[in-house]
């Protein structure tokens, strides 16, 4: 298949578009994508998404924007000025006014960017202490965008609220000084968006400084979901794989992290073969996702997933809470239905599908599970606990909150006969160094 990608610009000309939308479905697409990023291909547009199921179909609202990923006035105001007409520059402005309402900036990442000799790495971030994220400028974009993405700034063209950098070099400096780093993880927007020789110019930096503590490469990406003809027909389809391989050969675990919203995404011949190959590498193919409201909030969704990912040789890594930026109102499960739902599919599956852990919040603190509901005392209570932290000691260290059927996210919870969570004051200290 040759690669044909689809924005807010030409959709329109999309023929499934034409066939099965209607002009107010057209029309909503086409306001709600001045606000959040709309790109789509035509391996999505003619394998995954089941038209004949639109506008319900989950490939669908997981790649086109949907009305109600605005709030209803920020979907008027940008809807009459599209209908009138209005000049590009006052709708983008007012979008711009929207887009800083909707916490570009989740989980703390203002306070995650890095230093070496007083200069930031700005397409870098290290907030847990054993892995460093890295965000190479030519990999911030992807082959289609997803419709809840948290890193939605990345992709709207306001450049205060984007990370990336081209210099792997001081990326390798600031590892080589902090022998706690295990871990590198390539992220954006999606690294596998990349040329081979692009990403190849990076790695070879990495595996030529050769730093002991160095342990782990990992790929942050969509692209077996998006396009697995990445590797299979696109021209460096096998320089890719060989580069793979090179880096397994080095003696560095390659974990690709693969996003997987839907097990339909993982039902298809080109998916299947992809993931031969990617095996075949060496490297680890380990999936996560975020539990989302009309996209995959079903215990049967994600059992089934789970369980294809297994029989394909993958390993079930995370279920995510939707952050709390963008379209969250929108796209999130309340924290009780996520640990149901993930509690379901979990006991329902082998126990060697059981390496999956969730559902988990990336939050300021570090990344929150949801244990469980419980009872103390006679009230019923959250159980709760780190996967990771700000602060390592945290980690594993059961704490609990007052019961919230409407909680989407931590900060919507209560301590359990506290003032406040255990982590909360050193957490105050350790933003107001940063």
């Amino acid at each position: 298949m040759k690669y044909k990608s689809y924005s807010a610009r030409n959709f329109k000309e999309i023929p499934q578009v034409k066939k099965y939308l209607s002009k107010r479905e057209i029309f909503d697409i086409e306001v709600v994508s001045k606000v959040f990023p709309f790109k789509v291909n035509n391996y999505v547009i003619e394998r995954l998404i089941r038209w004949e199921e639109v506008p319900n179909d989950p490939m669908f609202r997981l790649t086109f924007p949907q009305k109600g990923m605005l709030l209803p006035e920020d979907y008027e105001k940008i809807a009459f000025l599209v209908e009138k007409g209005k000049n590009p520059e006052l709708i983008r402005e007012e979008a711009n006014k929207i887009r800083l309402k909707l916490n570009p900036h989740p989980a703390g990442q203002k306070y995650n960017v890095p230093q070496i000799r007083g200069k930031k790495l700005t397409g870098a971030q290290h907030k847990y202490r054993e892995t460093i994220l890295f965000f190479p400028s030519q990999g911030q974009t992807c082959h289609a965008y997803c419709t809840f993405c948290f890193r939605w700034p990345q992709f709207v063209g306001i450049k205060e609220l984007k990370f990336a950098m081209k210099e792997i070099e001081l990326l390798i400096e600031y590892i080589k000084e902090h022998p706690e780093i295990t871990d590198v993880l390539f992220t954006g927007g999606d690294p596998m968006i990349m040329s081979h020789k692009v990403f190849r110019s990076y790695i070879e930096k990495i595996l030529k400084a050769d730093i002991p503590h160095l342990k782990t490469i990992r790929i942050g990406t969509k692209v077996l979901s998006y396009w697995p003809y990445k590797f299979l027909t696109d021209s460096d389809a096998a320089e890719t794989l060989n580069l793979f391989k090179t880096i397994v050969d080095a003696g560095y675990n390659l974990a690709f992290m693969a996003h997987f919203n839907h097990f339909r995404e993982c039902e298809t011949p080109e998916v299947r073969e992809a993931t031969k190959r990617i095996r075949a590498t060496g490297a680890i193919i380990r999936t996560q996702s975020p539990i989302l409201r009309y996209i995959n909030n079903s215990v049967d969704v994600w059992k089934k997933m789970w369980s294809l990912q297994v029989e394909m040789g993958m390993v079930p890594y995370y279920m995510f809470v939707v952050r709390d930026t963008g379209a969250q109102h929108y796209f999130g499960v309340f924290l009780h239905k996520a640990w149901e739902i993930f509690r379901d599919a979990y006991r329902q599956i082998s126990g060697i599908a059981r390496t999956v852990k969730g559902p988990s919040m990336s939050a300021t603190p570090g990344k929150i599970r949801v244990l469980g509901v419980s009872e103390i005392s006679g009230k019923k209570v959250f159980v709760l606990d780190f996967l990771q932290g700000r602060n390592p000691e945290w980690v594993g260290r059961p704490f609990f909150a007052k019961y919230n059927e409407k909680a989407f996210w931590i900060d919507e919870l209560e301590p359990l006969d506290k003032e406040s969570f255990f982590f909360e004051k050193e957490m105050e200290a350790l933003v107001g160094n940063t």
